[in-house]
């Protein structure tokens, strides 16, 4: 499938019902139940100007949002700027395979110029093999494995 051009821009408040059912569709794709209360948080830190949190969003021709990213901008202890890790990224199945994840990728990228950070990073499941397909096309895999701990 040939891409779809798409304008990638920040979150706006109006963006909410679609970004929540895209949101929804995130979490279960990593095999978990939406929680309001967590959803509802998230939306409020996105849009808080002190929150180090912010998402970008894919608007299709008909101003419909068909992709999300939610990242987080943070300090590192191995570099001297900022670093970015796109902890959610998501696009509606019917419009997968169509370049909209590599144009939100992309954008993240020229930002992280703009912005000076020293990295963008992120993790996906080992059996996420069509995301993977696309960001083993902006970089090898890192070798790391993740280790995790849920306190709460």
């Amino acid at each position: 499938m040939s891409a779809t051009p798409v304008t990638i821009r920040p979150l706006h408040p109006s963006d909410e019902p679609r970004w929540r059912e895209l949101f929804d569709g995130y979490v279960r794709f990593y095999e978990r139940e939406p929680s309001e209360p967590i959803t509802r948080h998230l939306w409020q830190r996105l849009h808080d100007p002190s929150s180090q949190v912010f998402g970008i969003v894919a608007i299709d021709a008909n101003d419909r949002v068909v992709g999300i990213a939610n990242c987080l901008v943070h300090e590192n202890t191995t570099q001297l700027t900022p670093v970015c890790y796109l902890q959610d990224l998501f696009v509606d199945p019917a419009r997968r395979r169509a370049g909209i994840g590599k144009q939100l990728i992309d954008w993240l990228l020229a930002n992280a110029k703009r912005e000076g950070w020293s990295r963008l990073y992120w993790h996906t499941k080992e059996t996420n093999y069509v995301g993977r397909i696309l960001y083993d096309k902006f970089t090898p895999h890192s070798g790391f494995l993740k280790y995790s701990i849920d306190i709460s």
